[in-house]
């Protein structure tokens, strides 16, 4: 049978990250591709028990169909995570910014679906959706799905080009949102500095188009000074605040969450309600008992002191091994680091020598808003590798860079 697919679906290309996880398959290839938690960091023993908890309390709870919106108790601890972790610290004299509640809160089965949600629920075909270039695959490919006019905005040391924000916004009249990682941003590892957060606040306010803030990374800072969200800094409902669990718990509970307006969660509830009618019963309670039962500080101080040795012995390995003219992003947090080489290399050629030799690495292409566009850059990951593996990876790049250049 000749099967015909939608326009909308034809377009799109699979996952260049995905294509090269394939390749990792192999024990003898040293992954730096991929953008996993390292396994050390699961808590285990504190889910186990948990788990077994909650199957023998309320086991028909767990198991049973549940709303939409998410669990009740677990929206309410989150309103409350999400005031006390980016909202209150952060309230500057003479302003005082309002609690988080629940209703403006919807659990989500992972970060993506907000993606998808937001295409789905505020563009039409011919939109157009601002982003920062590069940007997460993940979010360029959810917005190809609608079919919008998807626009990049270079991406500076701190954050986007502002002039060119700008520009965007003027020759764009029909934008309907802008989308920004503002916290060690995937793939650069780059943060949006306070003064930029601001400007794209205003400038979003002055042209009246909404936010979309996706923060997978922010409460993985183990360097510098936390920054305010731009969701703290919102005095009139612009920003969509996407946060996840997949960092900082597990990514295999698909549990994450948005925090909007009331008019903004009852359509993205719909849009639930057609995809997968409600978030996994079981993963939302195990996530609000654990957020309750055990000590938050001390789990991510645990997670912050694994990521920044991992990071650190990536960084003194480019620093031994990398030619100089190689140009290193060096992230107070997160999961990325960014290379850049000289202009004029063939990325392809050079991620492809460089899995010839059992190390993979992903083009900076694959992140671009047209794939097409040529880029001297690779995405370097450090946290799913072995220590010895990062070593020998790094090892094994260096040789392969001063042979290139």
């Amino acid at each position: 049978m000749n099967y015909t697919f939608s326009d909308r679906i034809s377009t799109l290309q699979p996952s260049a990250i995905r294509e090269i996880l394939k390749t990792t398959s192999d024990p003898s290839v040293i992954s730096l591709a991929a953008g996993n938690p390292s396994a050390q960091a699961f808590p285990t023993e504190a889910l186990s028990r948990i788990m077994a908890a909650v199957m023998a309390e309320t086991p028909a709870l767990a198991l049973q169909y549940s709303v939409s919106e998410g669990y009740g108790p677990l929206r309410q601890t989150i309103a409350d995570f999400v005031t006390q972790r980016e909202i209150l610290p952060h309230t500057t004299p003479g302003r005082t910014m309002p609690s988080i509640t629940p209703d403006q809160c919807l659990i989500i089965s992972g970060a993506q679906q907000a993606l998808d949600f937001a295409a789905r629920c505020l563009c039409n075909e011919g939109d157009t959706v601002i982003c920062e270039s590069p940007s997460f695959i993940g979010a360029l490919n959810a917005f190809r799905s609608y079919s919008v006019n998807l626009v990049g905005v270079e991406l500076l040391d701190d954050g986007m080009d502002i002039a060119a924000l700008e520009q965007a916004l003027q020759h764009n009249p029909r934008t309907r949102f802008i989308y920004i990682i503002s916290n060690f941003q995937n793939p650069t590892g780059i943060t949006t500095s306070l003064a930029k957060r601001q400007a794209i606040y205003d400038l979003a306010r002055c042209h009246n188009v909404t936010i979309l803030e996706d923060n997978p990374y922010g409460d993985l800072r183990y360097g510098g000074n936390p920054l305010p969200s731009l969701k703290t800094l919102d005095e009139d409902g612009r920003v969509i605040y996407c946060g996840s669990f997949s960092k900082i718990i597990a990514p295999g509970l698909r549990l994450a969450y948005v925090i909007a307006p009331p008019p903004v969660i009852a359509k993205f509830t719909v849009a639930k309600q057609c995809a997968d009618v409600h978030t996994n019963m079981l993963a939302q309670i195990i996530c609000q008992r654990f957020l309750l039962e055990e000590d938050i500080s001390a789990h991510l101080n645990r997670l912050r002191t694994l990521y920044q040795s991992k990071r650190d012995l990536m960084l003194s390995g480019i620093d031994a091994h990398f030619p100089q003219s190689v140009a290193c992003t060096r992230p107070e947090g997160g999961l990325f680091l960014w290379a850049t080489l000289p202009p004029a290399i063939d990325m392809f050629a050079f991620c492809r020598q460089a899995a010839t030799r059992k190390v993979a690495v992903v083009p900076g292409n694959a992140f671009t808003v047209d794939e097409q566009t040529l880029s001297s850059s690779f995405r370097l990951n450090f946290s799913t590798p072995s220590d010895a593996q990062i070593q020998e990876g790094i090892a094994i790049l260096g040789q392969l860079l001063h042979e290139t250049l």
